[in-house]
């Protein structure tokens, strides 16, 4: 038995600047892993072809991995990054399996393709029609058909902060292996509603999709393969973005077909929950200086720059929250990370010890929502460079390894400023302190990030004030045009019915 393992990663966003060139989509600046150095890097940590490996390996299986690509969110890459990366899967796909696992986003973009994970399962399913096809999903995916059509089985992530990204890749792959063996008939049934939930209403610690998410597992111990509601990616101007489900089961489509109902039902009950309200900045950072006085407990009160999240296609170099807590006088603070290659280069000029003065971020345009970057001149002493690898501690990412680039700390007497030249989410404690930065003895911790700081530094927080900045994840609907998206949808037309 010979079993296909791959992966093709990138949530895009395509109101950002940022560009997704091939490096983008491999360790460090090089190229997308292939074969042994795949296997070595994912091998014994929580990625979902990590899982695959594993359920592999008790099978007995032979198995080959022609690509592990994954890239930090960004904006759409160009077709020719897709064809390369498919490319690799399809000529795998062609030298003969009897299965094929797959560790997908499912809001990849390209500049000419909406549905680039359909694209791939189509090319895929016309090589290999009778091949069964395991696919691992984000829980940001925004479904189209191409992807139901084409596989045999998808799962997606039940959590967010995603800290069950192997526990979906067993979920997506041992249906396969069942089927392989002759135990198992998946019957898959899904369906969408038209809703954008906004990100910062999307975590699975909270209602409503906590309960949605609780559902899906209970269906799973009810006998569903699989159960999965997609919250969607609504920072993607394409017909299909938004709210979906999938369920999966053993040979009985109508079960699937009326469980998927369930959930989305559940989900468009709930819409008006997914809308977030968002409070004036000056407002947040008073709230924020109040709660450090009165919160109790110790630790620092996180400030969430969540306009400007690298891991939604931020630029991650906005200056706006950050400059407010310079102006307000905020103290003991830290501050991760802004993205400035070229000031963390005339930093290492300098040297440790040295004070300098910057002009920090502002260095990418986004004409996506219409804003110029404002970069802001900083003065401090460089207290600390580095090389930026190190490896996450979990519970999201575990084991991995990961790359800020070139990384050094400003410290401006009341600051202590992150800059880093690879864009990185400060969802591991490791982020911080592979710096020297110990969060606990902080007043004040900003980082940015919407969700997915929860993972690693939640339980660090003293108390917690969402910040509205500026950036390209903005919460703010109004500031995005929506020309692609299917119309009418909910919150951007509220009479919209199911």
């Amino acid at each position: 038995m010979k079993i296909v393992i791959a992966q093709m990663k990138h949530e895009t966003n395509t109101f950002s600047s940022v560009p997704t060139p091939l490096e983008r989509f491999g360790p460090g600046s090089g190229d997308p892993l292939e074969g042994e150095a795949a296997y070595r890097a994912y091998k014994g940590t929580g990625a979902a072809i990590a899982a695959f490996i594993d359920l592999a390996e008790e099978a007995g299986a032979e198995f080959e991995i022609p690509v592990a690509a994954s890239a930090a969110p960004s904006a759409p890459c160009d077709d020719a990054v897709f064809e390369t990366i498919a490319g690799k899967i399809c000529a795998a796909v062609a030298r003969g399996c009897d299965a094929v696992l797959l560790d997908l986003h499912g809001a990849m973009v390209t500049r000419g393709r909406e549905d680039a994970e359909g694209e791939l399962l189509r090319r895929v399913r016309a090589i290999a029609p009778d091949v069964p096809i395991g696919v691992a999903l984000d829980m940001h995916t925004n479904l189209f058909p191409a992807m139901v059509d084409n596989a045999t089985v998808l799962a997606g992530y039940q959590t967010y902060p995603h800290v069950d990204v192997y526990e979906t890749g067993l979920r997506a792959g041992r249906p396969v292996l069942a089927m392989l063996s002759g135990r198992g008939r998946p019957a898959m049934a899904w369906g969408n509603r038209p809703m954008l939930p906004h990100v910062m209403c999307q975590g699975s610690d909270d209602s409503p999709n906590r309960e949605l998410q609780a559902r899906c597992r209970e269906m799973e111990q009810q006998g569903a393969l699989s159960a999965t509601v997609f919250v969607g990616f609504p920072h993607a101007d394409i017909s299909l973005a938004g709210l979906s489900a999938v369920v999966v089961t053993d040979g009985d489509p109508a079960l699937a077909r009326r469980w998927c109902d369930e959930l989305l039902d559940l989900a468009w009950q709930q819409r008006e929950a997914f809308v977030y309200r968002i409070e004036p900045l000056a407002a947040s950072l008073e709230r924020a200086r109040q709660l450090q006085r009165t919160a109790p407990g110790s630790g620092p009160v996180v400030l969430l720059d969540h306009y400007d999240n690298c891991a939604s296609g931020g630029t991650m170099d906005t200056m706006a929250v950050l400059g407010a807590i310079l102006d307000a006088g905020l103290q003991n603070v830290a501050a991760f990370a802004i993205y400035d290659p070229a000031a963390v280069q005339q930093m290492i000029e300098a040297g440790v010890g040295s004070r300098v003065t910057v002009s920090l971020g502002g260095k990418l345009d986004m004409p996506g929502v219409g804003r110029v970057g404002q970069p802001r001149t900083v003065t401090g002493q460089v207290k600390l460079l580095f090389s930026g690898a190190y490896r996450n501690r979990g519970p999201m990412g575990r084991g991995e390894h990961a790359n800020m680039g070139l990384t050094a700390v400003l410290d401006t007497g009341a600051v202590e400023i992150v800059v880093i030249s690879r864009h990185v989410e400060p969802h591991d404690i490791a982020t911080l302190t592979s710096v020297g930065i110990d969060p606990s003895t902080k007043d004040y911790l900003m980082l940015k990030s919407r969700i997915h700081w929860r993972a690693g530094l939640r339980a660090h927080a003293r108390a917690i004030v969402e910040c509205a900045g500026v950036g390209v994840c903005t919460s703010d609907y109004s500031s995005l045009e929506f020309r692609r998206v299917r119309r009418p949808i909910y919150p951007l037309d509220p009479e919209t019915r199911a």
